[in-house]
């Protein structure tokens, strides 16, 4: 039975008009060139538009391949910072009879601090969208998130959509979209909690995918077939015949594995992958198998040996039929890191296997840092349906396409080339811009961080030693901008690393510190130099203290006076002077004695810190013992290190973060850039009189989500550089300038 509850369309997310008070500035925005990085986590083609490509990722949106230009398109950089959460792309469809249509099922997490999600349809292949709200959650960024597809159009009606939650069960919708209704018929089994606990909570992982048989209906007649898999070991394939009214398991089919992926082969036959884990965190065991309805016959044909009930060490990800002929079968290995995940291909239905790496070539001219990874995390393989040459695969950094694939049928090489130009999906945790040197570093989630002399280039990361899975806290002396501190971590089993490093020539060679102090906690932290480089100050994550050191850690001296979650940074005038804040304790703090001893900034920035939320905290770039504040019910404020002479910037509301650039022509006052609400209206703004005049620089079809990490340039005036919660760096210069 279905519900009759229905989900209203929402509006139009940016089809919004500026505020009529809201003054602007228009500005031009471009990806700092890194190439990727990010986990993308499925790939669709269009069955009949030639070239027609998209691909979903985990943080950073929806993109379409542009084959003219050889670069991916963005298709949600309208997404707003209050909708952040729809960034997270957990599913994606095309419409078989009408390659304009394009839905994704978008929903980063699966968490009560979050809100639902959302299915965004368009007509015109991505440039526009309507969103339809959903009543329940997704976890694009979750367990499962490379499963899929859990969206699917019936390729007889495209009016019929069927939709796969984590937690809610199936659900249906008859207009394109518009409305949904939940399919009360399909198995409990489908909302039960499906994963081991991870962190805090536990995650459900729910229907994983939804695959129609086109030959059970006709054009205008919907199909009366479909299937739908459940992430569970029990049994996890339910069949439909009557369009989705009643639901009954697949008899025959393997239990002890969850399934991850099913695809029809022009025969009739279906193939699944399976995982003992539903990925991509770990997955140590598993198998693909062959379904074939008309015998109801199952067969293994995992490429690898499989021992019943013995883990082979290896779970299985993606599986793809080429979609012009049925005996073409492609599956990779998934989650085996050391030494890499292994692509097999069959071109006999599955009773046969080849391993393509083993005949592969990979072209690492750009971007050049793909040569340190391997390809792991292959959750989506895509062939091309009117080139069987094509073949892209995906990785927890990237996408990789290979245009000579049968030349592995007859014994030659497969050339891949790292496609990546336009999908950026880095995760940056902090950005500097030194007063000389290169223009901008960054400090990198996953891929560690990058010095950029030339933002359009793809340059290598930071060099060895040391390598750490993330930087997350970077910082320069500004009195000695070639000296360059930065703190980050390894994660096992990749091997370990002092976490702190130092670079005496800006950023272009490392050196670990001597040692880490006793009690040094986990994870990165923080990292603060002095401006004359005379000092160094390190609060590792979970540490009971901050530690100082003025010999690159040969020796610490323990830092007194700091809560436990303080985050440090130091006076760019004056090297006796640090600061930290606390933002869950809503604290400040000041150091005058070279980072030995912290005390609380009370006084008006106190009574003040009561009523908001502190989001960023920086040292004022032109002079010594001046702080700025933002955060939500705080907007941006200037005050003396010790609690006086509190400024409220203008009027900014709810400022998230900002950062200082050269001033403009003319002027002695430093450039402010911050990412906060002015008028009501959230955007990135630009000030050159000390707050009391803002410009909106970005517009409502460049909001990446919202801006984080915002810094200006102190070498160009105007230019602004901000980190995305997904869709990489960007840099702004005003429409007027001519770049350099």
């Amino acid at each position: 039975m279905i519900k009759s509850i229905c989900i209203a369309v929402g509006s139009l997310l940016f089809a919004l008009h500026l505020h009529a008070s809201e003054p602007t500035a228009p500005y031009h925005f471009t990806s700092v060139r890194i190439g990727g990085g990010g986990f993308v986590s499925g790939l669709v083609y269009h069955p009949s538009a030639p070239e027609l490509l998209y691909a979903r990722t985990d943080v950073g949106g929806a993109y379409r391949w542009d084959q003219s230009s050889m670069r991916w398109t963005a298709l949600t950089d309208w997404v707003s910072a209050a909708d952040n959460n729809l960034l997270g792309i957990d599913s994606l469809a095309v419409d078989p009879r009408d390659s304009h249509r394009l839905y994704l099922l978008s929903g980063t997490y699966n968490d009560p601090r979050v809100g639902n999600a959302a299915v965004l349809r368009s007509t015109d292949r991505g440039a526009h969208f309507q969103r339809a709200d959903l009543p329940f959650k997704m976890g694009g960024n979750e367990l499962g998130r490379g499963d899929g597809e859990r969206l699917a159009v019936d390729p007889n009606d495209g009016r019929i959509l069927f939709l796969g939650s984590r937690d809610a069960g199936l659900w249906r919708s008859g207009d394109y979209g518009a409305h949904w209704t939940r399919v009360d018929s399909f198995p409990a089994v489908a909302t039960s909690p499906s994963a081991s606990a991870k962190g805090w909570r536990q995650q459900a992982i729910g229907i994983v995918f939804v695959v129609f048989d086109p030959t059970s209906g006709s054009p205008g007649k919907p199909s009366s077939t479909l299937y739908a898999g459940v992430s569970t070991k029990e049994a996890s394939l339910f069949c439909s015949i009557d369009g989705g009214r009643t639901w009954n398991p697949v008899s025959g089919q393997p239990t002890g594995l969850r399934p991850n992926h099913m695809v029809r082969a022009g025969d009739g036959a279906y193939y699944l992958s399976y995982g003992d884990e539903p990925g991509p965190d770990r997955m140590n065991d598993g198998a693909v198998w062959k379904y074939e309805p008309a015998t109801q016959r199952w067969t293994d044909i995992t490429p690898l040996p499989h021992i019943t009930g013995t883990p082979s060490g290896y779970g299985w990800g993606a599986v793809v039929v080429d979609p012009r002929d049925p005996n073409v079968v492609m599956t990779a290995t998934f989650a085996h890191y050391i030494p890499k995940d292994e692509l097999f291909r069959s071109t006999d239905g599955g009773r046969h296997w080849q391993e393509i790496f083993a005949r592969s070539q990979f072209d690492y001219s750009d971007p050049v840092w793909a040569r340190e990874h391997t390809p792991h995390w292959l959750a989506s393989i895509a062939i091309d349906p009117h080139d069987a040459d094509r073949v892209w695969f995906v990785t927890g950094y990237g996408v990789w396409m290979s245009t000579d694939m049968r030349h592995a049928d007859h014994g030659g090489a497969v050339h891949w080339q790292f496609q990546d130009r336009g999908l950026e999906e880095t995760v940056a945790l902090d950005l500097i811009s030194p007063p000389q040197g290169a223009h901008l570093l960054s400090a990198l989630g996953d891929l560690d961080g990058y010095k950029h002399d030339d933002l359009d280039v793809a340059p290598l990361q930071f060099a060895t030693p040391p390598r750490y899975a993330n930087s997350e806290s970077i910082d320069f002396a500004q009195n000695d901008p070639s000296l360059i501190v930065r703190s980050g971590f390894l994660r096992k089993p990749f091997g370990q690393a002092t976490r702190v490093a130092y670079s005496k020539d800006g950023g272009a060679h490392w050196h670990t510190f001597a040692s880490e102090p006793a009690q040094a906690g986990q994870g990165a932290g923080s990292i603060a130099v002095a401006a004359d480089g005379s000092a160094v100050l390190w609060f590792p994550r979970d540490a009971p203290n901050a530690s100082l050191t003025r010999d690159f850690g040969k020796h610490w001296i323990p830092v007194q006076g700091l809560s436990p979650r303080a985050h440090v940074l130091s006076d760019r005038i004056d090297p006796k002077r640090f600061y930290a804040y606390d933002s869950l304790a809503r604290q400040v703090f000041v150091s005058r004695d070279g980072g030995e001893h912290f005390r609380p900034i009370t006084g008006a920035l106190g009574e003040r810190l009561k009523h908001g939320s502190i989001m960023q905290m920086r040292a004022g770039p032109d002079a010594a013992g001046v702080v700025y504040v933002s955060g939500l019910g705080l907007g941006l404020l200037r005050v003396h290190d010790d609690g006086s002479a509190l400024t409220q910037m203008g009027q900014l509301a709810n400022t998230r973060d900002f950062g200082f650039g050269k001033s403009a022509p003319g002027s002695s006052l430093p450039t402010v850039f911050a990412a906060g609400e002015y008028a009501g209206v959230y955007g990135l703004y630009r000030s050159t009189d000390d707050g009391a005049h803002w410009l909106r620089i970005d517009d409502d079809a460049h909001r990446y989500g919202g801006q984080r990490l915002v810094t200006g340039d102190p070498r160009v005036f105007g230019r602004v550089y901000f980190a995305t919660s997904g869709r990489g760096v960007f840099y702004g210069d005003p429409v007027e300038k001519k770049r350099p």
